[in-house]
Formats: structure tokens, sequence, C-alpha cells
């Protein structure tokens, strides 16, 4: 069985030169990262050594190791402030407004970097809010699936006023999956659902899977947030082969499912 699992950090050149060189890929897969708005208002730092300096050691790695291809997460935050909706991966990403979406957008300079300079083959991916079992806790809707499973208060930002284009977690991979078998030179996609669902629905949807009713506080806008997001998935469909196929109903219902059996 060709897996193996290795606990390092990205910030140890020599570890991760090493295990790349013994395991010799034809392709790197870099989902690694500090992830969350919030808490890159909190702890900065932590977004600088595991996204940017983790990052810069993946790619010097590849190009020692002479890796043909790599494969990375972006994010969805990189969109900031703009506007035009939905979003399109030619739009200007130069109005981030937090610093975990400038340790994004950093990553896709420095791979357009190393593709320019040693021709390493790289494709990023713009994940937007995935969700599903397993999923990180420290995301809105696990949040709020846990407090009013537990008949706990839930904060809700901009009022309700908020909307994300929700990606289940099985379309993502196969969106990864994908761009392994691809041979860009450099190229960024979207991975969304390809369209944008309100807070407050996902909220009721929960509320309907687990039989609760929530109990809300709304609250101002946070910093970092952004107010809508929705991903041009075009290019994905087209290049990737990208079709996600799970809607937010059947989404958090699977969610759910998993969160009674796993608490």
């Amino acid at each position: 069985m060709n897996f193996q699992f290795l606990k390092l950090d990205l910030c140890d050149f020599e570890s991760l030169d090493k295990s790349i060189k013994d395991f010799s890929p034809d392709v790197v897969v870099n989902l690694a990262a500090q992830a969350g708005v919030r808490y890159s208002l909190v702890n900065p730092n932590a977004y600088v050594q595991s996204n940017i300096t983790g990052f810069l050691n993946v790619l010097q790695s590849c190009i020692n190791n002479k890796i043909e291809n790599l494969v990375y997460a972006s994010s969805s935050s990189v969109y900031g402030l703009n506007n035009k909706i939905p979003f399109n991966t030619n739009d200007n990403v130069d109005k981030p407004i937090s610093f975990y979406a400038v340790s994004k957008k950093s990553n896709e300079l420095m791979a357009h970097t190393y593709s320019y300079l040693y021709g390493l083959k790289t494709i990023g991916l713009r994940f937007f809010t995935v969700y599903g079992p397993w999923g990180r806790p420290d995301m809105a809707y696990y949040i709020f699936c846990d407090k009013i499973a537990k008949g706990e208060e839930i904060s809700v930002f901009n009022n309700g006023n908020m909307q994300r284009d929700f990606t289940y977690i099985d379309d993502v991979v196969d969106g990864i999956v994908s761009a392994i078998g691809k041979n860009y030179k450099y190229k960024i996609f979207n991975l969304g659902n390809n369209s944008s669902i309100d807070i407050m629905k996902m909220i009721n949807l929960l509320e309907s899977a687990l039989g609760k009713k929530a109990i809300i506080n709304f609250e101002p806008i946070q910093p970092g947030d952004v107010k809508k997001t929705y991903a041009d998935i075009a290019d994905s469909k087209k290049l990737l082969d990208y079709n996600p196929k799970i809607t937010i109903s059947e989404g958090i219902s699977k969610f759910v499912d998993w969160y009674l059996s796993y608490n």
C-alpha cells in the first residue's frame, strides 16, 4: 500500500524535504495551512509560519526533488472587498480584509513565481466554505449545530445578512482528485457550489435536522468578514471536469447525522 503517515511541521524544511525525497511522489498536494479568518486577527504570526514559510518550504522541496506538479489549497477569502458577483478567478484580488486572505494570496503569488522560474506546474484551488462530517469545529455551521443541539445561544453576525457558497466536502475532494490528474503550467480554480445561501437558511436547515429551535443573538459584522461569497465555476467545470452534486439541504442533513452519531 503506497501510504505513509508522518507527523511533521512544514516549517521543518529538512524533515519535509527528506519525506518528499524518500516517498518520491509524482504530484505533491498541499492542503496543510493555518485556516480561519478570525484567528488571523488574534495570531497573525501563526499564518506567517504555516501558510507562508511552510508553503515556501513545500515549493522549494518540490524543486529540490524534481517534482513536476503541485496542487495546493487557496481560499475564497482572497476575493476580499470584491463586489462583482459571482467571484471569478480573473477578478482582481488586491483588496484582502484579513491576514488569512493575505497569506493565501501570497501562496498564489509564490506558486506563480516558482512556475515561472523553475517550470513547476501549479494548480491553486480556492475553496468556498467547505463543510461536512469531520469538519473544522471553528466554522459557523459546526458551532451553530453544536450550540443548537445543546440549547445554547448562537451569535449571528451582520444581523443575519450574510450569504455563503457552501461546498460539501465530497464535492471538494472530487475537485482535488481531478486537479491531481491535470498538467497546467499555472492555474487557479474556484471550488464552490455555484450558489450563495443565506446564513439564516442554513440555520433553519440545522434546526429542522436537529429538531430544535436556535436561540439567536444578532450581532454586528465582525472585522475580516465578507458579506457574501459566490463562486463562478465555469472554468472548473470546463478544465477540471468539476461538477458539485450535493445541495445545501442534503449536505446539512449528512453533517447533522454525522454530528449526532459522533457526539
